[in-house]
């Protein structure tokens, strides 16, 4: 945050908070009681890790002062020896409700896809341009996290180059296909994925723990005809059922879905509600796969009731107007956000013309963690 932003304009300190009126106008409240427990002398010089547990402090520190010396407020508590020193700055970040703290958390919706171009709206890059030039790596990992969907140009058509370039992504997370996995046609195929059919909007694995957190598909052979990629924003489709269909939203948050897979060497079951929301009642993740959806354990009564709002989130997903389609060529390597991004394709016919894919998923840590690192380095220099 900028430095006159962080100026403030006035503190006062009461008992059990300290209140600051910033440069901005906006004004912040800071529990007495949060300041004794983020005092830095609690904290590890070196790794950062806190030194003290919650039943250490005392319950209700009481604020005696506080005056703003130098970018810092000085705190002195009631009953203890030493004051504190907090960075306004350090603070001004640290507020509540003063925003995003991180630029990858400011999540772009993008609700009516077929609006949208994938080669105009979407972040693109050259491998080589990820591996030598930080800022603009920073940059595209960035944009992955905020839109969900982001797309690779130039990347060898071999069966090599997909585990050489995610490094410059983010960690593999090996499943039980093996690091990566092919997307051809086969006879007999145990996942769909691997016939001619066309796939209607879904997100992958939702019967695993964890479920994959972001997927990278590598073109090493297009389709000449069909095979195009669908996508859409299920964050976006999501709230726009919570605006149209407030008790249908509420259904699919509150309900237990069964996922299950299994194959010759594998046998996955998961329960998760097909909307997830977080904390604070945003929405966290979709988990969307109609092939892999079990048997509903939903009590009688409530099963019409259910499925009305199933219903209805799937109708949505049939709806050309929310899907953004692209034919990716060869060479191209799309990256997107599993838990947000629905993805689908159109039929095509092997035997005429062949298509082949190699797959990945990510963890999701390991995604941000990279963005995150290479935002300290930028601010660092």
């Amino acid at each position: 945050m900028p430095d006159h932003l962080t100026e403030p304009r006035r503190v006062t300190a009461a008992p059990h908070v300290l209140t600051i009126e910033w440069a901005d106008g906006g004004m912040s409240e800071f529990a007495s009681l949060w300041l004794r427990d983020n005092r830095a002398e609690d904290r590890d010089t070196y790794s950062g890790q806190r030194l003290v547990d919650i039943a250490d402090l005392p319950e209700h520190p009481r604020i005696r002062s506080a005056v703003t010396q130098g970018g810092t407020v000085r705190i002195e508590w009631e009953g203890e020896p030493r004051p504190v020193s907090f960075d306004l700055a350090w603070l001004a970040a640290h507020a509540f409700n003063r925003g995003p703290r991180r630029p990858e958390l400011e999540i772009r919706r993008w609700l009516e896809g077929a609006r949208l171009d994938a080669g105009r709206d979407f972040a693109w890059a050259s491998v080589e341009e990820l591996r030598t030039q930080p800022g603009l790596r920073l940059d595209w990992l960035t944009r992955l996290l905020q839109d969900g969907l982001a797309f690779l140009r130039d990347v060898p058509a071999t069966e090599t180059a997909l585990l050489t370039t995610m490094p410059l992504i983010g960690r593999v997370l090996e499943t039980n296909y093996g690091l990566t996995f092919v997307v051809r046609s086969v006879p007999q195929p145990e996942n769909l994925a691997y016939s001619d059919l066309g796939l209607g909007l879904h997100t992958d694995n939702p019967y695993r723990e964890p479920v994959p957190g972001f997927q990278a598909l590598h073109v090493i052979s297009a389709s000449s005809e069909g095979g195009a990629s669908l996508f859409a924003d299920g964050f976006a489709l999501a709230e726009h059922l919570r605006v149209s269909a407030p008790d249908e939203f509420a259904r699919l948050t509150g309900t237990a879905v069964p996922f299950h897979y299994r194959s010759s060497d594998a046998d996955l079951y998961a329960e998760r509600p097909l909307i997830q929301l977080s904390p604070r009642g945003e929405v966290a993740a979709v988990h969307y796969n109609n092939r892999s959806i079990a048997p509903l354990d939903v009590a009688p009564g409530d099963t019409s009731r259910f499925y009305d709002a199933y219903r209805r989130f799937a109708v949505l997903l049939r709806d050309p107007r929310f899907q953004l389609r692209t034919q990716l060529g060869n060479g191209t390597l799309v990256v997107f956000d599993n838990q947000r991004t629905l993805h689908g394709r159109t039929a095509f016919a092997s035997a005429k013309h062949s298509r082949h894919l190699q797959g990945c998923y990510l963890t999701r840590d390991s995604v941000y963690s990279a963005a995150a690192l290479l935002r300290r380095q930028a601010t660092a220099e």
